[in-house]
């Protein structure tokens, strides 16, 4: 317990055992960290030379390599004979180890929790607000620890403009967490959206903001940018056509003044659409991502191309579902909803349509995010392009490539140090050695 409190404070606190496995020279705290079992500032002026087998700088590898930290920042990159650290640098030899930019989630629910432990109706309908606050704590907690030091949260579901205030609280250092983009409530059209299993006679609470018509939905997303969204996320179509058939909700004419309206305001706007006609309708009114896209055609892949919209496929989810519903995963043949994803996500890389990485984590576990990244290498994508996703691309496409995503001097020094070359085997983002979000490093 004391190490993960240690990660609440403002500077890095690392035990004495890690220094003695880890330093390649001496630093005067060292002794310091010898001699006391609890954590020990260091000076306010801080280098760090990392010194890893090889550097994945968002877009390749570059064997040799290192990287210079100073306090909050990246100070160079490059050969390891290009690189003088000044006197008293700490230096972190990480021998058979690759260093990566901290990962991005493209796609999470921090207010979720696996629906094998509650249905997303009970957590919508019954878990109280401190409930889903507490829980969310926790899993921007664990979201950090494997790897991940920024997320795009895409929805309270039913939990109001709380993200806004987490997000507050990881920045102010008062929890641990990743950086994270807020959507806050999320926009639906009226009697589209659940949670719909009490009476009709009933009105209960909803899962997203509701809202119809031009005026209305002007006025519902000047407030969710008033309220602190980042992004306002909208669903182009669901689950309320004919026997619960995903069917469009909004015309292209209302989606299009959503995008007009928060594009004023310089927010990007994200779909849900898993139809074909709800994925055209986004197309047409301009947005920044898709997400799901279950109903992608070569077509339509090429006309998020041609319009430069990203496609986040979150494939894990899926699979999570069907292992919720009994399919033994290596065991049992493959569902056929999950040979239809394959094929499109198959298609979707044909294309050379963006791809994000985003897994709608919290439908399953935070801090398995990396999940998603292994389905997406299981469904054909390689390795490096699926790394590139996690971290250069995510960080162009939200937005935030200027701070985040890539190993280049003057962005934020949030770093992964994993076991091993991930470029081999996507597996090893899971071998965390230890994560840096802003020259702060958490040990797992």
């Amino acid at each position: 317990m004391r190490k993960f409190i240690a990660a609440f404070q403002p500077r890095l606190f690392l035990s004495a055992s890690f220094f003695l496995l880890a330093m390649g020279s001496c630093h005067p705290c060292f002794a310091q960290l010898a001699n006391h079992s609890e954590p020990v500032h260091p000076g306010a002026d801080t280098f760090y030379l990392l010194r890893p087998d090889r550097v994945f700088d968002g877009t390749q590898f570059h064997p040799g390599w290192q990287v210079l930290v100073h306090n909050r920042l990246i100070e160079a990159v490059g050969p390891s004979a290009s690189i003088i650290p000044p006197a008293g640098a700490i230096v972190l030899d990480l021998k058979g180890m690759t260093l990566l930019p901290g990962l991005i989630e493209g796609h999470s629910h921090l207010f979720l929790h696996p629906y094998n432990e509650t249905s997303w109706d009970d957590q919508v309908l019954k878990e109280s607000r401190a409930e889903r606050l507490a829980r969310a704590t926790v899993h921007a907690g664990k979201t950090l620890l494997a790897g991940f030091t920024t997320t795009r949260d895409l929805g309270t579901e039913g939990a109001g403009y709380d993200d806004v205030g987490l997000k507050e609280a990881i920045e102010k250092g008062i929890i641990p967490g990743p950086h994270m983009i807020v959507a806050t409530r999320a926009i639906v059209a009226t009697g589209s959206y659940g949670p719909k299993v009490l009476s009709y006679d009933l009105e209960t609470i909803h899962g997203a903001a509701e809202a119809d018509g031009m005026d209305a939905l002007i006025k519902e997303v000047r407030t969710q940018i008033g309220k602190g969204a980042d992004l306002i996320k909208i669903y182009a179509d669901y689950r309320w056509g004919l026997d619960q058939q995903a069917a469009p909700t909004f015309t292209v004419d209302e989606l299009k003044k959503v995008v007009e309206v928060a594009g004023s305001s310089g927010r990007p706007v994200v779909v849900h659409a898993s139809t074909a006609e709800g994925m055209r309708r986004a197309i047409q009114a301009g947005v920044t991502t898709i997400e799901h896209g279950d109903g992608g055609t070569p077509a339509i892949f090429a006309a998020m191309k041609e319009k430069g919209i990203a496609l986040c496929p979150t494939l894990a989810a899926g699979d999570a579902y069907e292992q919720y519903r009994g399919w033994r995963k290596g065991i049992d043949p493959e569902p056929l909803r999950l040979k239809k994803k394959r094929d499109n996500f198959r298609e979707a890389l044909a294309s050379g349509v963006t791809i994000c990485m985003g897994g709608d984590v919290g439908v399953y576990a935070h801090g398995d995010n990396a999940r998603e990244m292994e389905v997406m290498a299981d469904y054909g994508m390689k390795p490096l392009d699926v790394l590139r996703s996690a971290t250069s691309v995510n960080a162009d496409v939200f937005r935030i490539g200027d701070k985040v995503g890539r190993i280049k001097a003057g962005l934020l020094a949030d770093l992964l140090v994993v076991e091993g070359d991930p470029s081999i085997n996507i597996s090893l983002v899971r071998k965390i050695k230890w994560v840096m979000k802003e020259g702060v490093i958490y040990q797992p």
